[in-house]
């Protein structure tokens, strides 16, 4: 192709990527693009006022290990090789973060063979781990009780939100804020163009999907039908009034039948400890309290098969997360099978995180990445913990497969 050629054909576009999505994901698919293809024109359109209001801003600020996650699964890739490289971005950026490890606590005979379980996985990710007896946990959390756990040495915590604004930063590019998707219109041979509420047209050879809790309305708006449905989890939060009891990071074994890693203890990048999440049905996409009821947002989760499947399975289980946020005496009896000493005036409100749980129409929780690609358009359509972590390794594959839409790669 001529240089005026690819000038004429360049006038027909605001920009060859635009990413539907400021949080972490979004964000670093636009810093893996312009490194990867440096003179690609990407553009980033967020509904909000600034980034990593939602998922990326609203979580426990944790840098995974990647030690619950299926060898070979796309979590496991990502997450142990995204750690380490979420480290050395904060340090190369001057982002507060810590390598601090943390434990996985069984406080049940029951849970001994699962803690065991998670001991081989970390070792077939390539994890370092150390089993250890009630007193050594001691040593780590005197406060902490429990009859056996592991130690895992390469966990950390970091501000998620400040990766997210350097990541902004960094791309090179052009950030739009306050700009809502209302309507996608895409032709096969002129690539798409996307008109915010305020009436702006952006007009982009290839389309990237980051849109989170809303990503698979803007798939259908796209014209492609994602075969899930995002249905809200919020994780509730409190933070413990006495921080000294808790030195670092603790976790519970998880139930390996959930995409939840159960209430845990944190110790933040300010010193505060977080306690929770819980994760319970939320009435609204944004939902970050019972009282944020959006009836377009239930009814279309009601009108979900999978959902009702779902519920079927897995009713007893939600029970109890629904008991926890109602009750604080029910969530401090959780929080004690870790830490003993806590009681209710320890606990007061945090802000509520919600998670875009992606089910698909059998009622299966989607465990994994799930990335797909329409006619020039790259979904992600369930992006689950440890995707802050793993933001830098997903971008980059995210990236791949828009240049390879793009034909730059």
């Amino acid at each position: 192709m001529s240089v005026v050629r690819q000038r004429i054909d360049d006038d027909r576009y605001d920009c060859d990527v635009l990413v539907v999505g400021g949080g972490i994901v979004g964000l670093a698919t636009a810093y893996a693009v312009t490194r990867a293809a440096p003179g690609t024109r990407v553009t980033v359109l967020e509904k909000e006022a600034g980034p990593a209001r939602h998922q990326t801003g609203r979580n426990s600020g944790v840098i995974h290990s990647g030690i619950y996650y299926r060898p070979g699964s796309l979590k496991a890739r990502y997450a142990v090789r995204g750690a380490a490289e979420m480290v050395k971005f904060c340090a190369e950026y001057g982002i507060e973060h810590a390598v601090t490890g943390k434990l996985i606590v069984a406080t049940e005979r029951a849970e001994l063979p699962r803690l065991h379980a998670l001991v081989q996985r970390g070792r077939e990710n390539g994890i370092p781990v150390r089993e250890l007896g009630p007193a050594q946990i001691a040593a780590y959390e005197p406060e902490v009780r429990g009859l056996a756990a592991i130690r895992v040495e390469t966990t950390g915590i970091c501000d998620y939100g400040a990766v997210a604004r350097q990541l902004a930063s960094a791309s090179g590019a052009e950030i739009r804020y306050g700009a809502e998707v209302v309507q996608v219109d895409r032709r096969a041979a002129l690539g798409v163009a996307v008109r915010a509420a305020d009436g702006t047209v952006v007009r982009a050879r290839v389309l990237v999907n980051c849109a989170g809790l809303h990503c698979d309305e803007l798939a259908r708006l796209t014209g492609d039908e994602p075969g899930m449905r995002i249905v809200p989890f919020r994780g509730e939060y409190y933070t413990l009034t006495r921080p000294e009891l808790v030195r670092g990071l603790v976790y519970p074994v998880p139930d390996p039948a959930f995409p939840f890693l159960g209430v845990h203890l944190t110790r933040g990048i300010d010193g505060g400890v977080h306690v929770g999440p819980n994760a319970v049905p939320a009435l609204a996409r944004e939902g970050y309290g019972w009282g944020v009821v959006r009836a377009r947002d239930v009814a279309g989760s009601m009108a979900w098969p999978g959902v009702w499947r779902m519920g079927a399975r897995h009713w007893r289980y939600g029970l109890g997360e629904i008991r926890r946020s109602v009750s604080r005496r029910a969530f401090v009896t959780a929080v004690r099978r870790l830490l003993p000493a806590v009681s209710e005036t320890d606990l007061v409100r945090a802000p509520a995180g919600v998670r875009a749980q992606a089910v698909l129409r059998d009622g299966t929780l989607v465990d994994d990445f799930l990335i797909r690609e329409g006619v020039r358009a790259v979904h992600v359509l369930n992006a689950p913990s440890p995707a802050a972590t793993a933001s830098l390794p997903v971008g980059r594959e995210v990236a791949r497969r828009v240049l390879g839409v793009l034909g730059r790669v």
